[in-house]
This record gives structure tokens, C-alpha cells and sequence, in this order.
């Protein structure tokens, strides 16, 4: 059972790659990046500038390079070896842009040389790659020889940015005037540039990146031995004073053989405050920098592995795993009291890479659990026609059209390992370091001898302690002898996280003391929501067609905070409705084929967003129709004896489409009636409507559920109590009716949920997409259904209840009926 796990979740990392990348191939490249949404490439200069974030892009076939060494990770060696050809071929790098020195070291050198590592291993195995010749280490010399002029400064730290073909200095290059950087971008050079230098013996990138870092440790403050976040890189003055992990990145952290002990103590001691990471200034290191934590921090659970640190790891890992779980992602920045402070999510990688090093160090399936719903988050919530969208905001779900490159370098190489297996593995990753972009660098290279020319800044002061270093890469056997540790470490967490996020009491206005309400788990029928919708100046209108309208005025809510909080609800349920009405499907027929109405009585049904497609089948499905029992089809079927190979007729009401549908269908029901509980709803006045799911995957519905108004719903129920026996056939359009003789019924079908009533957590339980919107202050829009089913064949006319006439008064315009259901199919056309 857990081989098939690893095999289909593994497989499923692949599809979910081979989408981004492909996408990314036909609709992007050569551009840098993919933008999902429109299905084109991003190309600097031709879209709007998003500011520092487009520093990334240097015209240079990112998205490509990045993902090289991905692709010999996942077997995918035909697809490596013509990638490494279209980047020789097509990839400049001298060209006149302004790059970050950061992202283009991370991205592209490390692309570089982690493809170049991957050609040397295959070519050595003998069956592919035998034509290649370093072409692409000596593209990574060409490319660290152009970012070198950014080192040219008194402190040795780089400039930020670097024009790729002028250097810094002149005003040609565009840049050169910058004072400040980040301490990762800083630091992090040193694995790039040194591997660099190992590769081809040239000592020059290694002792640049070297006297860089070496400087950097040198400014630390000595009594707390933290470093600051951004540094000028003329003077050495810290211009930000707060420590933060979630910007000191993994890759120069964990390399710092001499400083590492000290730094990490240092970090233990005043930073982690299990299960947070928060930033303090280095001066006064007991004193906070800020009230919020960033999403970057998620390496360090994966850092705190790799040192040998288990059990803080464990606690900031799950207190990460819980508010991904209440926002599907996790934010780009939070609370202490895990709020959400920056809504973004560009699909970063941090959270899949910790799970992968934590799953590796316990082998407890739990990481296995957490990596499966990152995979699920990333399909139901990320996923677009062209690739993956990054996540404009978690809390309304809206996307942002960008695909950034290391979605692909980094993302689907943790997850693939995760889930994979040794023998599914082309190499031993054990042999590899993993850079800050997940880059594979042999470990070979730290025996690589290098020059001696490579000055060392270092005191006597300053050390290697290895005292601490007998503990890293621990026998987790040994250190957690009880299997329920790490689930008793993980407990409190995940309480604390439930009890604050993800907006916490102290954020609210005097009655307001709870989280806002979501569009998406709106139900019209619970009291609490109900309640929550009046204090944010919302009311809710009950329609004698049978939908629901909202309106909402701001004067009404009994605070500006609830005010607003109304205002983000009426536009989260807007976008519902926009988005669902594009899926609308056209109406359904059910015929009733018995005697003696033989096909001339056709009733038009709403259809399900689940379930049987009804357009798919030519010859429906077909049988005598029983009432379920309970009515409303919420519990499990008592009369299951008799709904057996029949089509049941129910209630609305009580409980979501799909669980109606899925009681009659443990029942043996072929097909399933959802009748409204609303009297006088009728096809004649309602807009069609379709029944929604209720949030979970419903692929184990297979029978069709449709919908009937009130006053159609009686005319089956009132033909049932006259003649006992009552045939029908549902279908996407009614059939010649010379070909409605009765015969036995087939079984076939699938069920969808009841209303938008029950199941809180469900994010398909209210389907408006035929919302109304008053205009200006008042916002108004429908909070159950996807619209309302138009009638084939109308009813007959009169003021009197086709509850009460006459099988004869219905067979009597039946020919009125049947030129109303042609016509209506023709608007459908």
C-alpha cells in the first residue's frame, strides 16, 4: 500500500512537472519566464516593470537554465541533452541589461554548473551526452567573468547589480551608484563562485566570494555574533540592524565551517523561540525587530537537519505546516500570532525543501502527508491551462501571472525526492550538495585543492570550533527511541496555530472577536454566518424563486473593520459567481416514458457540476422513479430495498448535492431527482441553475443528479401518486418519443451534493453564478446555486397548483410543452 503511494505521488510530481516545463517551452521560451495566465513569455522591457523582482531577468533563457539539472533528476536525459543544445546555441550573456548579482549567481551560474554536472555524469556512463565538451562550464567562466566587476569595492562586497556587458562603473552600465545590500546576497556567492574556480582552476571567483564573506564575519557584532540584513558596501556599517533567517540564507549559513557553531548558537540563543523565528536587532539582541515572520524562513527547519537539530526543526517545521493548511500556502509573510501580513505566494520552494530534509533525517510518513498536500494545494489552487500561477493572495485564492524560474529548479526537485525511491533516483544525490537554488554540485569538489593564493582574513579568535560537529547528520533511532515523540512535539503546535490563525481576536473590533467570513464556505442556512453577515452590514434576501441575494451596506456593519470585511466578502462572492458561470452547462431533460405519457411530458433540470455527463451518453438513463427515505437523502437510504435500480427522488435542503448523491448511490440508486423545498419555485421565473460540489473531489459519483423547481418537481410527484409506477429518462435533450416504449432500466450515474448548508470547510458549497450586483453601494449577489433550470415544456398555465390538476390537464399540452422545450433547445444552440 505505501510503494503505490510513493509511485503515484512520485508520478504525480512528474506530470505536474512535465505541465510547467512544456508550458513553459511552447508558450516562453527563449523569454526568461513563463506568464501563466496568458500563455506567454515575460520578456524585460516589453511588460511593466515590477521593480527589483525583474533584476532576475537578463534575456538569458532563465526558466532554461534553471531547470537543467531538474531534468536529468527526473530521468528526463533526452529532454536534458536538447536543452543543453538550444542553450548553447541560443543563450547570450553578453547582452546590455542591468542584472541582480544575487539571482543571476543562484539562477544562472548555478544552473550552469549544476548542468554542467549532470552532462560530466552522464557522458561518464557512457550513453548519452558523449558529444559534450564543457560547453557549458566555460558559458559559467564567461558569465562569473562578467559579474567579477561587482566585487570592485573597498570592502570587497559586491555592488547589488552589474550590467552584463559594461560591468558597473561608467554611465553606460546604468548602475554602479548603489551603497547597500543584503547580507545573503553577500554571502551565498561563495558556493557558486567556488565551485567555479574548482572546476577550472582559476582561483579568481573563490577568492573574491571568500574575502566577501570574510568581511561579512568580520562586522558581526561580537557579544551577540549576529549579523545585521543589510549592509553598505563601502563602509561596513550595518544600515539594518535586525537578524532574520528567513533572509541569511541556507547556502552561505551552512558553509561557514568556521563561524558555523558561533552563528548557530547565536541564532538558537536569541532568533529561535520554538516554534518562531523571529528578527531581533543585533545590539539588542533580546529586543524584537518586528512583530512578523516571511515565508524565506522556511529553509531553516531543513538548515537545523542538516546541523543535526531535530527536535527545533520538527516544532518550526509543523508550526509552517499549519498555517500552510489554514491558507493552502504559506503567506509571504505572517504574524507571531499568524496573521496573515503579506498575502503573495509566488510558489516558493522553502516549505517542500525542510519536508524533504525532515522526512530524510526521521523517516516519519508525516512529511510524506505534508509533502502530498503541498502537491494538492499546488494542483487544486495553482494550477492554470498554461503552467502554475503564484498566488496574488492566499486568502481570496486570486493568481498573479508569473511562473518564476525556480519553481521549476527547486520545487519539483524536493518534491520528486521526497517521494521517489533509490532505484528511482539516476545517481546517489548523496554524492551532490544541493545550492541555494536546489543546484547539484559534486561533493568532490571540496577535495578539489585549491590556490593558495586564496587569502584568509581569519584570526586565532576566529577558529574552527568543532566541538559541536560530532552531533550533525544524527541516528534519529537513537535520538527518538518513542515513535510518538515527534507527534508529541508536533501537538501543542499545531493547537496554538489553530487557536490564533488566521486572524486572531486582538485584531478585531469589540463583536467581532472571530475570522472574517469567506465567500467560498458561506451557507445560507447557518445561523452563525447569518449572524456574521449582519454585523458586517450584509443582508440576505430569500427570492421565491429559490436563490439567495446579498446586499450589503456599509452604514449597517457595527464597525469600519466589519465594514470592509463586507466588502472583500461581496467580492469574493462576485468572483465566484464569474468564475462559475464560465463553467455553466446547458439544461437537462427528464422525460417521463411511461404510460400513459409515453415521451410527451418533458421537464427541463438543472444539471450537476458532477456526477454522469449526461451530454456524453446517447442513450441516457433510463428508469422507474421512488422516493428516498429520509426525503432529504441526508443520512444513509432505510428504504435502500426499494431505491435499488431506481432513480430516487429527493428533497433539497439539509445537507450538500454530493451527499444526497452519494447516500442514494450506496443505496443502488441508477440516477438521482433533487427536488426544490422552496414552494412556488418555478423554471417560469428562476434563472437555470447547476448543482456544485461541495469542495472535496466527487470522481466517486457516477450517477447523474438533476435539478427540479418546486412547481415541475410536483408534476413528477403528483404523476407518481396516480399511476404508482412512474418511468423516466434522463438525458441531455428529450428523445423521440416513438422511442420511449418502456424497457428495463440500465444502471449508470453519479450524484452530486446538497446546498450550501452544511460541511464549513467545503469551498464549493455555494455555486452563484447567476449573481446579481445592485450598483454602487449596494452589492448584491446569489449565494447557493449556479443558476436555475428553465423549463423544457411549460407547466399548464393557470393560477391553480399543478400539484393539483390532473395527469389529463397535462397530457392535454403536452404539444404546447414539447414547441416550448424545441424552442428552448434552439436558444440553447
Amino acid at each position: 500500500m505505501f510503494a503505490v503511494c510513493y509511485c503515484l505521488h512520485r508520478n504525480q510530481v512528474i506530470e505536474m512537472f512535465d505541465h510547467a516545463y512544456q508550458n513553459y517551452m511552447d508558450h516562453a521560451y527563449p523569454a526568461d519566464e513563463l506568464m501563466p495566465l496568458t500563455c506567454r513569455g515575460r520578456v524585460r522591457g516589453l511588460e511593466p516593470s515590477r521593480g527589483d523582482v525583474d533584476d532576475a531577468l537578463g534575456k538569458f533563457s532563465l526558466t532554461l537554465i534553471d531547470t537543467l539539472d531538474t531534468l536529468v533528476l527526473l530521468n528526463k536525459t533526452t529532454e536534458f541533452e536538447a536543452a543543453v543544445r538550444r542553450v548553447l546555441s541560443d543563450v547570450r550573456l553578453d547582452n546590455d541589461i542591468v542584472v541582480s548579482v544575487f539571482e543571476t549567481n543562484i539562477r544562472v551560474l548555478g544552473g550552469l554548473l549544476g548542468g554542467h554536472s549532470m552532462a560530466v555524469m552522464l557522458k561518464e556512463g557512457g550513453q548519452n551526452m558523449q558529444w559534450y565538451q564543457d560547453e557549458l562550464l566555460h558559458m559559467a567562466k564567461d558569465l562569473g567573468l562578467r559579474l567579477l566587476p561587482a566585487f570592485n569595492t573597498s570592502s570587497g562586497l559586491p555592488y547589488p547589480r552589474v550590467n552584463l556587458k559594461y560591468g558597473v562603473r561608467g554611465p553606460e552600465t546604468r548602475t554602479g551608484t548603489e551603497t547597500d545590500t543584503c547580507t545573503a546576497c553577500a554571502g551565498t556567492i561563495i558556493l557558486e563562485f567556488a565551485a567555479l574556480s574548482r572546476f577550472t582552476g582559476d582561483p579568481v571567483f573563490e577568492a573574491h566570494a571568500r574575502r566577501a564573506l570574510d568581511f561579512l564575519w568580520e562586522k558581526r557584532q561580537r557579544n551577540s555574533n549576529l549579523v545585521g540584513t543589510t549592509i553598505n558596501i563601502h563602509s561596513g556599517e550595518w544600515v539594518r540592524r535586525g537578524e532574520s533567517t528567513g533572509r541569511v540564507d541556507l547556502g552561505w549559513v551552512q558553509l561557514i565551517r568556521r563561524a558555523k557553531t558561533k552563528h548557530y548558537a547565536s541564532i538558537m540563543k536569541y532568533i529561535s523561540q520554538p516554534p518562531l523565528l523571529l528578527d531581533v536587532h543585533i545590539h539588542k539582541p533580546l529586543l524584537p525587530a518586528r512583530t512578523w515572520m516571511d515565508s524565506l524562513l522556511a529553509f531553516f527547519p531543513g538548515l537545523q537537519v542538516l546541523k543535526g537539530d531535530i527536535r527545533p526543526a520538527i516544532e518550526t517545521h509543523e508550526m509552517l505546516y499549519q498555517v500552510t493548511k489554514k491558507h493552502n500556502f504559506l503567506p509571504e509573510a505572517f504574524t507571531t500570532d499568524f496573521r496573515v501580513h503579506w498575502a503573495q505566494h509566488p510558489l516558493r520552494p522553502e516549505f517542500a525543501e525542510s519536508t524533504y530534509f525532515l522526512y530524510k533525517a526521521t523517516g516519519d510518513p508525516y512529511y510524506l502527508e505534508a509533502g502530498r498536500t503541498i502537491l494538492d494545494n499546488l494542483n487544486r489552487f495553482a494550477r492554470v491551462p498554461c503552467g502554475f500561477a503564484a498566488m496574488k493572495d492566499v486568502r481570496t485564492g486570486s493568481h498573479e501571472d508569473r511562473m518564476d524560474s525556480f519553481f521549476l529548479a527547486e520545487m519539483f526537485k524536493y518534491l520528486f525526492l521526497l517521494f521517489a525511491e533509490a532505484e528511482d533516483l539516476p545517481f546517489d544525490v548523496e554524492d551532490y550538495v544541493f545550492t541555494t537554488e536546489a543546484h547539484l554540485l559534486p561533493l568532490s569538489l571540496s577535495t578539489t585543492p585549491h590556490s593558495s593564493l586564496i587569502s584568509s582574513n581569519r584570526t586565532s579568535e576566529e577558529e574552527l570550533d568543532d566541538s559541536n560537529f560530532d552531533w550533525t547528520c544524527p541516528n534519529t533511532r537513537l535520538l527518538f527511541p518513542d515513535p510518538a515523540f515527534p507527534r508529541n512535539l508536533r501537538e501543542p503546535i499545531r493547537s496554538a496555530v489553530d487557536k490564533s490563525c488566521p486572524r486572531p481576536a486582538p485584531y478585531r473590533e469589540p463583536g467581532m472577536g472571530r475570522p472574517p467570513l469567506r465567500a467560498q464556505d458561506f451557507m445560507a442556512n447557518n445561523p452563525e454566518h447569518l449572524e456574521l453577515l449582519r454585523r458586517m452590514g450584509v443582508s440576505l434576501i430569500h427570492l421565491k424563486d429559490g436563490r439567495v441575494q446579498l446586499v450589503q451596506h456599509a452604514t449597517q456593519a457595527v464597525s469600519a473593520v466589519a465594514a470592509e470585511d463586507g466588502v472583500r466578502f461581496m467580492q469574493e462572492m462576485m468572483e465566484l459567481s464569474s468564475q462559475q458561470q464560465k463553467e455553466q452547462l446547458p439544461p437537462r431533460a427528464i422525460q417521463i416514458v411511461s404510460h400513459p405519457f409515453f415521451g410527451r411530458v418533458v421537464l427541463t433540470a438543472g444539471p450537476a457540476q458532477f456526477g454522469t455527463d449526461l451530454s456524453k451518453s446517447s442513450t441516457g438513463v433510463r428508469g422507474f422513479v421512488a422516493v428516498a427515505e429520509p426525503y432529504s437523502g441526508c443520512s444513509e437510504i432505510t428504504n435502500a430495498e426499494y431505491i435499488q435500480g431506481h432513480i430516487a427522488l429527493l428533497q433539497r435542503g439539509q445537507c450538500m448535492f454530493a451527499e444526497k448523491a452519494r447516500h442514494i448511490q450506496k443505496a443502488g440508486a441508477i440516477g438521482g431527482i433533487v427536488i426544490d423545498d422552496n414552494e412556488g419555485s418555478s423554471s417560469d421565473t428562476a434563472p437555470l441553475f447547476q448543482m456544485a460540489g461541495d469542495g472535496r473531489n466527487t470522481d466517486d459519483v457516477t450517477l447523474p443528479l438533476l435539478f427540479l423547481f418546486h412547481k415541475e418537481g410536483n408534476i413528477l410527484l403528483e404523476a407518481l401518486k396516480e399511476y404508482r409506477e412512474v418511468e423516466v429518462l434522463l438525458s441531455d435533450k428529450a428523445r423521440d418519443r416513438g422511442a420511449t416504449t418502456p424497457v428495463p432500466s440500465e444502471p449508470s450515474g453519479q450524484q452530486p451534493t446538497s446546498k450550501v448548508e452544511l460541511e464549513e470547510s467545503a469551498s464549493e458549497e455555494v455555486s452563484p453564478l447567476q449573481e446579481e450586483v445592485s450598483p454602487a453601494s449596494e452589492n448584491t449577489s446569489t449565494a447557493e446555486e449556479v443558476g436555475s433550470p428553465k423549463e423544457e415544456v411549460s407547466p399548464p398555465e393557470g393560477d391553480t397548483d399543478s400539484s393539483s390538476q390532473s395527469v389529463d390537464e397535462l397530457l392535454a399540452d403536452w404539444r404546447e410543452d414539447l414547441e416550448a422545450f424545441q424552442q428552448m433547445e434552439k436558444d440553447e444552440l
